[in-house]
Formats: structure tokens, sequence, C-alpha cells
């Protein structure tokens, strides 16, 4: 067989499906559309389960692809083994109700002997132990020795999760070691699969029963056809290597990784992981990134940034001290461009967001290293084992420090984290997050209750120029199911045949009005498109009752679309203002068009200045100003990019699109609504401007009626000010200034007295020094001192004092504050702060620790705190040896 590349592979197999008649789609992003269940796409198949299960019509009952995957589940084991990789790509052929077993069995078979050359004798077949069909079609219909095929039991080869679509699969395994000899056995078989001398490289999934809730299995009308064949895994085979690492795309990455680092690959085993580490995570990130992901600590966003920070600290590991993972991305972008364009175009986008990245963490990585050595020490020091799990969430959410990396570093020394806790930390932020978002239980059952509308049923949007208009009531739902009527008091979902009613999508909010007829009226609450992209209206019944079959009117918030079309545009001349001022790195990252306000994401590495931000104000008030024509005009995909209009970063179109043009200023691929003249916006205002995430950033702001009223809202608070420090408008910067002269003298005043009171106490407290087993103490209470200024003072005194330590506490706020300090030659006599201060803080219903010459703790009991500093002489005398 032929030493085929990775590259080559692809494309042999592409388009040998294509001379099958299937139509070859492209990848889809990393990112899944329509499907929360998943964070990342993980298989060939998942991007078309809305076409196994009909809810969308495919654009060909015969479908081939290679799809991008990410699966980090065993993530640990990268670099590990010979076959582990966070990214990986799956070539697969698919038939929705077309092809099936018959046809399927002998292609793979050809493409496979004729196409790849394998030779027969390195080839084992394994089919499901009751498919006869499967067995009988390789036996009968390809050449393939029949004691070469394996009857296997459900675990190996019977495809299923839960209760759905689900069938048999056969398995094609390649014999690295045909010089053994060929296996004669299924218990053969199976330990030498165990041992690796046989690789299961292709599966075929014939998907031909529905599994119902009692475990039965249903034939299905229409079987389809769903194979898998992982890339790196059929190149490894092709390239004879023993491990993806040494396939030819990917070891030109570790290559270049050995080179930056100037360490060799095969010379320490520890070494080799972090290579190949590197290699893989880099691949995984370069991919992400082109696709939309950016780093962040939630969801897929901190997939991403757990991955370019696992590679970076291997990069220290490696001797590696500055930023190098952005150079690698060259090599990854080189080897898979021509199927990928994507990586091509985004190219200095991609390592922008690497580099700012693994800046952040370096910087992280060494506050953080900080952090947990004192950690480590004040455990070591109390004999302790277990971090609490709220100091490493601290880490977490505080510091950036990845759990993961702490775990790691703890377990070099030792110590376990209390994972309960730690787990107890993250749920309730998630829950703060939930909160601040807001909760709707309204339409909750999301895509089940809407998938409830059968297939056949059409939906059309007519609303770009209209907001009235007739339609039939074709589906009514109530909670969970298909309904005959909606009356007065319950809230369901109209569907009809026709609307004016724009449905969420593209950041823009849908629309809300009102449906009616003689019989009845509804408020339309919203309108949004399920899966298979039928528009549906979200109501509450007002007056009377609906019928399915009734005719109604459906009409448009007329004042609110108007509200939202200005927005709109107002979001497209905002991003080309962005580009004009900023540059040509700007993309619309995402957005949110709302009849009150717009939000606009983009990309931008650093926060916008003052003077950034009144040129992109200027430049698109300019432009309203202009009275620009609006046109919207519908056109081919590629005719749309010879025009220059801009496309989302990371979306697939079809292959005619709308593109939206305000005169020559603004030319933007979207399906949304807009004004016909950008004079209707009136004028535009940046509200705010920040960071939302790495190399991310976010505008808000308002157009038209709200621009009036933010101009009025603002006359009145000044006006407000003005009365309030007694001056005119003109004056109040002049008057607020003397305030504040005034406020730092009283500050002034202040902190010469605290000086003075600080000075009585250090005279007082040395007046009043114990000795205790040897060791001399001074401690003490004082009010009104936070914690700064305590440690100024227990330093002072310390200073005075010479040899030995100083407990002090202080009332404040009404909570309690603890320092200790000890000298050299107590600590040597046994003395440690940090069991002082714990024992201390306990008795104030507190807690804290340190270390031994120095410590910190906190209390929620003042009325403890006399008892508390009582207990110190007692407390140090247990501690002198």
């Amino acid at each position: 067989m032929e030493k085929l590349g990775l590259n080559e592979i692809r494309e042999s197999f592409l388009k040998f499906f294509e001379s099958k008649g299937h139509l070859r789609l492209e990848s889809f992003p990393l990112v899944p559309k329509n499907d929360s269940s998943l964070l990342l796409v993980n298989a060939g198949m998942q991007p078309l389960k809305p076409y196994f299960t009909g809810i969308q019509t495919p654009p060909n009952t015969r479908i081939t692809n290679c799809q991008k995957c990410i699966r980090t589940g065993d993530i640990e084991n990268v670099g590990k083994t010979s076959r582990h990789g966070t990214f990986f790509e799956m070539l697969g052929n698919f038939s929705f109700g077309d092809y099936f077993k018959n046809e399927v069995i002998p292609w793979a078979y050809e493409y496979v002997t004729e196409v790849l050359n394998i030779p027969k004798e390195s080839l084992y077949i394994t089919v499901y132990l009751e498919d006869d069909e499967a067995f009988n079609v390789w036996s009968k219909k390809t050449d393939i020795d029949p004691s070469r095929i394996f009857r296997l039991g459900k675990e190996d080869n019977f495809w299923e999760i839960g209760q759905g679509p689900c069938g048999p699969s056969s398995e094609l395994h390649y014999d690295r070691f045909v010089e053994l000899g060929q296996i004669k056995t299924k218990e053969e078989f199976i330990k030498a699969g165990n041992e690796d001398r046989v690789i299961e490289f292709w599966n075929l999934v014939f998907t031909q029963f529905d599994k119902d809730a009692e475990g039965n299995y249903n034939k299905l009308k229409n079987p389809n056809i769903d194979t898998g064949m992982g890339l790196e895994r059929i190149a490894a085979i092709m390239q004879r290597t023993d491990s993806i690492f040494e396939i030819d795309t990917i070891n030109n990455i570790l290559q270049e990784v050995s080179r930056v680092s100037g360490v060799k690959c095969g010379e320490s085993i520890t070494e080799d992981i972090s290579l190949k580490i590197i290699t893989d995570h880099v691949r995984s990130t370069t991919f992400m990134i082109s696709d939309g992901v950016l780093p962040s600590n939630e969801g897929r966003g901190y997939v991403l940034r757990r991955l370019i920070r696992r590679a970076a600290r291997h990069g220290r590991l490696l001797g590696i001290k500055n930023v190098f993972l952005s150079e690698l991305c060259n090599t990854v972008i080189k080897n898979s461009f021509k199927a990928y364009p994507e990586l091509k175009e985004k190219e200095s986008y991609i390592k922008k967001v690497i580099k700012i990245e693994e800046e952040r963490f370096l910087e992280t990585l060494d506050s953080g290293m900080d952090i947990l050595k004192v950690y480590i020490e004040e455990l070591e020091s109390n004999d302790d084992k277990i971090l609490s799990g709220e100091k490493a969430f601290k880490l977490y959410d505080t510091y950036g420090f990845p759990y993961e990396l702490t775990e790691e570093i703890l377990q070099d020394a030792g110590i376990k984290i209390d994972l309960e806790k730690f787990n107890m930390e993250m749920q309730s932020q998630r829950q703060r997050a939930r909160d601040a978002r807001g909760q709707s239980n309204y339409m909750g059952s999301g895509d089940n209750v809407l998938n409830l509308i059968p297939k056949e049923i059409e939906t059309k949007f007519d609303g770009y120029d209209k907001t009235l208009l007739q339609s039939k009531a074709l589906i009514l739902i109530n909670g969970e199911e298909l309904v005959k009527e909606l009356s007065k008091g319950e809230k369901g979902i109209i569907v009809t045949g026709v609307t004016p009613f724009y449905a969420e999508m593209g950041g823009q909010i849908g629309d809300t009005g009102t449906i009616f007829n003689s019989n009845f009226m509804a408020e339309v609450l919203d309108c949004k498109m399920n899966a298979s992209g039928k528009v549906v209206h979200f109501v509450e019944i007002i007056e009377g009752t609906l019928l399915v079959d009734e005719l109604v009117t459906l009409k448009v918030d007329e004042d609110r679309r108007s509200a939202i079309c200005k927005n709109h545009t107002a979001t497209h001349m905002l991003q080309e203002a962005l580009i004009t001022v900023l540059g040509e790195h700007v993309h619309q990252s995402g957005s949110y068009v709302k009849e009150d306000k717009l939000r606009f994401d983009f990309t931008h590495f650093s926060a916008l200045t003052d003077e950034e931000i009144t040129k992109v104000q200027r430049d698109v008030n300019d432009n309203i100003m202009k009275a620009c024509r609006v046109d919207t005009n519908v056109m081919t995909i590629d005719k749309a990019k010879e025009t220059g209009a801009i496309a989302l970063f990371d979306a697939k179109y079809q292959n005619d699109v709308r593109v939206v043009s305000v005169g020559e200023y603004s030319k933007e691929l979207c399906g949304g609504t807009h004004v016909k003249n950008s004079g209707e916006i009136g004028l535009f205002k940046i509200l705010s401007e920040a960071g939302v995430a790495a190399g991310v950033r976010r505008i808000e702001a308002i157009t038209g009626s709200e621009y009036i009223k933010y101009v009025e809202d603002k006359n009145d608070l000044l006006k407000g000010i003005s009365n309030a420090l007694k001056c005119s408008e003109k004056d109040i910067i002049n008057k607020l200034q003397m305030q504040l002269d005034e406020l730092k003298d009283k500050e002034k005043e202040i902190m010469l007295l605290k000086g003075k009171l600080a000075s009585s106490s250090v005279d007082e407290m040395l007046d009043n020094i114990k000795e205790v087993k040897g060791v001399k103490v001074i401690c003490g209470t004082v009010r009104d001192m936070d914690v700064d200024a305590l440690r100024n003072l227990a330093d002072k005194l310390r200073d005075k004092l010479g040899d030995g330590v100083v407990v002090l506490g202080s009332n404040i706020n009404e909570k309690v504050q603890f320092v200790a300090m000890a000298s050299k030659s107590a600590t040597d006599k046994g003395i440690h702060c940090g069991k002082i201060i714990k024992e201390v803080a306990k008795i104030a219903g507190g807690g804290g620790g340190g270390r031994p010459d120095m410590a910190e703790a906190g209390g929620k009991l003042p009325e403890k705190l006399d008892k508390a500093i009582d207990n110190v002489c007692s407390i140090i005398e247990r501690l002198v040896k």
C-alpha cells in the first residue's frame, strides 16, 4: 500500500464518495449550532443530527464530509498514549433513507482495498452477532475471506444512546503484524485488539431501529447510514507509524515544538509527553479560535483556556521562558489551510488571541505560584494535607489559576484539595450567573415543544415591508402537546402559514404585537424559529377562543419594530466605524439588538481610548446625518464577497444570501429588519465600552428616542447637582473641586490624629510587656483600626520589642481583625504565629492562619475580642519548647 499523506487521504475519501453520488459538505464549525447539549462538536455525525431525526431536510440524501472534532474527556492521556488527541478529523459518508448495507459495505471495501490499497490479508471485519444481513453482504458482495469476519456483541457492534434511533454496526480493523499469521478465532481477535495488534479504523453504523421507552426495537421506515473513520488513525496506518504524533502533518508541528524548545523527541519520556501535549493543544486551539471560540472561564471558552494554559505550562517545563504558542500556529495553518481556508483568512487574529492569553497566563502563573507556595507552607507548618475548597476556588476565580494546575502542583507536595467545598463554591458562582441572566420558564420546554410541529408544515416570513397581514392558524400548542383550541388566559404557541413577525435570529430580538380575529385576541410575547426553521409565535390569549385552521390577522407592534430597526442598522454602521478607526482585525463576535438599546461584541485587544470612542461615535453620526439609502439585495455568497460585504466571523451561509447596504458606507450579510434611510436612526450614542473576554470588547449604545431620553435625563441630573451644590450648571466643576480640596484637608487631619493614637498605643503597650517562658509578649486591643493600620502598628511594636511576639486585635465596622508577628529568635523557640492566630480567631468566631513569623485572621464576634486576646499568653505557653 502507498504511503499517503493526511491531506491526500482526506481528499481521496471525499472524491471517492462524490463518485458514488454523495454531496460533499464542508466541515461544520466546532461550535454546535442549535444544540445546547454540547459545548463542542465531538463526532462526525453530530452536526447532521437534524437530518437523522427528520427535523430538517438534508440538501441531499447522500452526504460525505470531513468533520473537525474536539474531545477533552481523556485529556490526561494526551501524550501518554499513541492515539489520544483533543483535536481530530472524522471522515464520514451518510445516507438519509437512501442506500443501506447492500451498498455501503461493498463501497467501504472498495475504498479500502482499491483506493488505499490496504492488503486484504491485513483486514478483519466485525459485525453484530445477530446481524445476518451484514454478515451475508460482506461474505457475498466482497471477496473478503469469511473466516476474517467475527460476530461480536452489543458492547462492540451496536450503537445506541438511550431511546431513539439506533442499530447494529460493522467495523473494519487493520492487522499491524500480519506476519504473525492469520487470527483464527473470536477470542484470539479480541486478545489481539487488547494488545494493540489489531486497530479498528472505520465504523459503519446501520441505523435501522427506533428504541421506545419500553425497550422495544421498532424498525425504522427509512433506515440510515452513518459511518466514521478517524483521519489521523487511518493516516497512521497508511504511513506505518506507531503513533498519531508521527504522521506527517502532526509530526511537522512536533518538530517545530522541538526546535523552539531545544528538546529532542525520544530522549526523555517526561519531555516527550510535554512535546506531544504542546503539539496537540496548539492544533486544537488554532482550530477552535478559527471557529469563533475565545478564552473565558465558562463553557467552551474554558476548554480553550485550559488547552492554551496547559500547553504554556508544559512549555515552561521544557525550559521555554517566553510566549511561543502563537508562532507554532504557522505550522498548523500551513498544514491545513487548503482544506480549511478560514485558517489562513484568520491567521493574524488566531495568533493574537493565543499570544494575549499566553501572556496573561504567564503573569497568572507567577502570581498564582507565589500564592500557592504560601498556601503549601501554611499547610505543611500545620501538618495539614488538605487545601480548603475556598482557597482553591479563590485561586481559580480571582486569579484565573486553573483548578487542574492547582491539583497537579499539590499532588507533587502530597496535598489534596477539598473537592466537595470547591464544587460548592463553583455551583454558587454558576447560580449567581444564572440569577444575573434571569430565568424564564415560559419557554423552558424549548425545542422539545417546538419540534412537535409536523415536518410538512411550511411557514414563511413576509415582514420586511409589512407589519400587518392575514393567514391561517395551522398549529396550536399548549404546554407539551398539540391542541385544537386556545382560550382566554392560556399561554401557548400559534403557527401560521405566513407571518409579518420577525423570529429572533442573528442577534435581533423577536417581534411582539397581536394576533386576532372576530372571536379572539392574543398578545404575541415573543417570536422564535425552531430547529427546522419554522416561525412560531409565543402568545397569551387575552380574549375569546382560537380554533385550528381559523383565519387570523397578525399585527406587529410598529413602534417597537421601528426602534429595533434603528438599532440594527446602527450596529452595521458601528462595525464599519470600528474597522475604520481601529483596523481590519475588527470582526463581529456577537450582537443583541433590542428596542431600547443595542449591544455589539467585537474582536479587539485593548480598551478603546476616549478619543477612539469619540471618533467611532462621530463617524456613525456623520453617516446617519448623510441620510444614506438602505438597500437590500439577494445574491450568491461568492458575489456578496466580491462586492466587499462583511460576513459573520464564524458563520456558514447558504449559497444565496441577503446583503444590506447603507449607502456606500456599510455592506453586510444580514437577514434582519432595517430602516429605509439612515436618517431615520436620529442620533447614535455609545453608553459603555468594556472587555468581555480575551480579545473581545463590548459596546452598548442607544439611538432615536432613547437618545432623547438620555439627554433629558442628563439635563435633569445636572440641574439636581447644581441645586444641591447651590451653584449654576457652568460652575459645577469649580464647586466640586473646592469641596474635594476641603475633604483632602480633613483626611490629612484624620491621618495625623490616627498617627498620634497609634503612637500612644505603642507607648502604652511597651509599658505592659509580658514574659512567657523566656519569650517577651505584647498583646492588646485597639479600636477602629483596619487591617493595614493594625499591621503597621504590630510592625512598629515588633521593631521596638526586638525579640518576642506581638499579637493585636481590633474592632472595626462590627468585625474583628487580628495580626500576629514574631522575631526569628521567638520562632526558633517554637512560636508559630499561624497557630496562635488560628486559636485566637476561633474564640471570636473566625479563622485564619499564616507563617510562623506572621499571620492574620478575622472574626465575626466583636464582643469576644477581649477574651480572645486574654488567651494569647496561655497559647504561647503551650508552644514554647
